[in-house]
């Protein structure tokens, strides 16, 4: 799983120093495919239920699932890119908020509050500790801040299928759900909103985007609970395997 969250953190680095105005979505599918191919892996997503794309690329009111195309960036967007690679039958899956150019104070700060829900989720992961830590430490962390978690999408198990048993979700109440036992491996994965929590479908069957039409961002990493602490599979390798 750390082989294939390299890959995954090496998607999303390669994705991210590209976005820029102009740049299309499909062109970022191609630059993760570019990665995956090279790396020998496969993608978790490509055929995933049908899914026609390498990785998502959900853009400023899409919250997930967004499907890369002939949409050009423009100045002041933000673009969620979620990424996933197998090794070996093992999977690693995470996900980056990015800003394309100068954007709105607004944004700016619901790109830092969605990366800083995910730091606070993943140092709740503690063996002993229940996934209800999890999420209260993200929905309380967000809300004090004035915004939104999502509740109709969560994070997940994760291992020999890119979603596994338990569901994690992103709000919660401390010491509820199920224990957190040494060797679990989860991701999580903030969906933070400016406006309500409502969300849609649209008519691709695969973008998910607010009901309110506000902005949307979204953090994943994978995750290893161990003794010592949690370890984040999908950090760049220039980190090693973060510990919370």
């Amino acid at each position: 799983m750390r082989e294939a969250g390299l890959i995954v953190a090496e998607m999303l680095d390669r994705c991210r120093a590209a976005v820029r105005p102009g740049v299309s979505t499909k062109d970022l599918d191609l630059i993760a495919a570019e990665v995956i191919t090279r790396r020998g892996a496969v993608s978790s997503f490509y055929g995933y239920y049908g899914y026609p794309a390498t990785i998502c690329t959900s853009v400023n009111d899409e919250i997930v699932h967004g499907i890369p195309g002939p949409r050009r960036l423009k100045e002041g967007d933000i673009v969620g890119i979620d990424a996933g690679a197998i090794v070996d039958g093992w999977h690693g899956d995470a996900a980056i908020t990015v800003p394309v150019g100068r954007v709105s104070k607004e944004a700016s700060r619901l790109i830092a509050v969605t990366e800083e829900a995910l730091r606070r989720g993943i140092a709740a992961a503690v063996v002993g500790s229940r996934l209800g830590d999890i999420g209260a430490a993200v929905q309380t962390y967000v809300e004090a801040e004035g915004l939104t978690v999502v509740r109709n999408y969560v994070g997940h198990g994760i291992g020999r299928a890119m979603h596994e048993e338990p569901q994690v979700p992103n709000y919660g109440v401390p010491e509820r759900g199920l224990q957190i036992k040494e060797g679990l491996c989860i991701a999580i994965e903030p969906m933070v909103n400016v406006g309500g929590l409502a969300t849609r479908v649209l008519d691709d069957h695969w973008t998910v985007v607010t009901a309110d039409g506000s902005l949307s961002a979204h953090f994943e990493h994978t995750l290893w609970c161990t003794a010592e602490g949690p370890v984040v599979l999908t950090a760049p390798a220039t980190q090693g395997g973060i510990r919370a």
